[in-house]
């Protein structure tokens, strides 16, 4: 199979021929049609989240099952299936509890190689999947059947960008009608939680981002109001809009810790701030204990949109069939495996909402 290599960060990906991993007895075969490009890539790519080189990229696919092991018993030959790049095994701790968003078992999943080159050398993958690849050998936790003649295009960006952003709205933060959301970054993620707060019945809904593009999306996907931040302070421009109080909810999907903390600023009195973006393993923020006590805000963290996925993704799928979610719009290119890099270059300067790798272009 033809995969996306990186062998150095700071380096560009290079198209390989490798073989993927034997199925085990609990693992499945996917030809994987679609697969988004997804900023986490780049951030991986740059040495922001280290992992074992070389490695396989992309945890944001779609595609159909072409093998199982002997004791699979989730999904069958022929099934569509959506890759999540969380485990949810439906045993341990978390997911009794109805938090599978941070199952366990994905843990002992993370070292396992999912290719070999040609030399034998091991491959390991972003995010336990690896789906800048034709094929894709997982196990059967990371990955869930879907019913539907949505294209996979589509259904790729529920793996990751649509699940996290829609469920960071209804599921962390649970948006309540007539709130007020503000969302700082209008990338995938970030247009997919408008949407979520928009289905949640959000009446004012801040877009802050500084490329128009982003912003004149946002207003098509559900925002009501547009702030550019590098016309002036978005946190004092949210305040002047919302009658000097900030927003019930304020979302960052950045991953910068600068825009945390305005996020923070951003929130009312009582207020809930969503941490959605993947920082730097090393980033850290500082802010005043007085402050957190006497204005009695939230400050959350929103793991993989706090969603069960073999839940989410069929009502996500409900939700783009009804019109409700609009998947179509969050796809601005689709690009073949061998224009990954550029791919990833129109993540960093801010010209795209996804890019997506249709794998089996000829």
């Amino acid at each position: 199979m033809r995969a996306a290599i990186l062998h150095e960060f700071e380096t560009p990906l290079t198209i390989e021929e490798c073989t993927p991993r034997d199925v085990g007895p609990y693992d499945a075969r996917v030809r994987i049609e679609h697969s988004g490009v997804c900023h986490t890539d780049l951030s991986v790519t740059r040495g922001g989240l280290k992992r074992p080189l070389p490695i396989l990229l992309g945890h944001e696919g779609a595609g159909v099952v072409t093998a199982v092991g002997s004791d699979v018993t989730r999904v069958k030959v022929g099934d569509r299936v959506v890759a999540s790049f969380v485990a949810s095994c439906g045993n341990c701790y978390f997911c009794l509890h109805d938090e599978s968003h941070l199952c366990e078992y994905m843990f002992s999943l993370i070292g396992i190689p999912k290719a070999t080159l040609r030399d034998g050398t091991p491959v390991y993958a972003s995010s336990t999947l690896g789906t800048f690849a034709e094929e894709l050998t997982a196990s059967e936790t990371l990955l869930v059947k879907v019913t539907t003649d949505l294209p996979s295009e589509q259904l790729a960006l529920i793996g990751c960008g649509v699940t996290t952003g829609v469920g960071a709205a209804l599921n962390t933060a649970e948006v309540k009608p007539g709130a007020s959301v503000a969302v700082f970054g209008c990338g995938g993620v970030g247009q997919s939680v408008i949407q979520g707060a928009r289905i949640a019945g959000a009446a004012r809904i801040f877009a802050v981002d500084p490329v128009a593009s982003k912003r004149e999306i946002a207003l098509q996907l559900g925002a009501t109001d547009v702030i550019d931040p590098s016309a002036g302070d978005p946190v004092a421009q949210l305040r002047e809009m919302t009658g000097g109080r900030g927003c019930d909810y304020t979302f960052e999907v950045t991953g910068l810790p600068q825009v945390i903390l305005q996020a923070y600023a951003a929130a009312r009195r009582g207020g809930t701030i969503v941490v959605v973006g993947m920082t730097k393993m090393d980033a850290t923020i500082e802010l005043s204990a007085f402050s957190l006590l006497l204005d009695g805000k939230k400050l959350m963290g929103s793991v993989y949109g706090s969603s069960q996925v073999r839940r989410e993704f069929p009502r996500l799928v409900q939700l783009a069939e009804t019109g409700r979610l609009d998947l179509g719009a969050l796809v601005s290119r689709q690009i073949a495996l061998e224009d990954v890099n550029d791919a990833l270059a129109a993540i960093e300067s801010g010209e795209v909402i996804r890019s997506v790798i249709d794998l089996q272009r000829a």
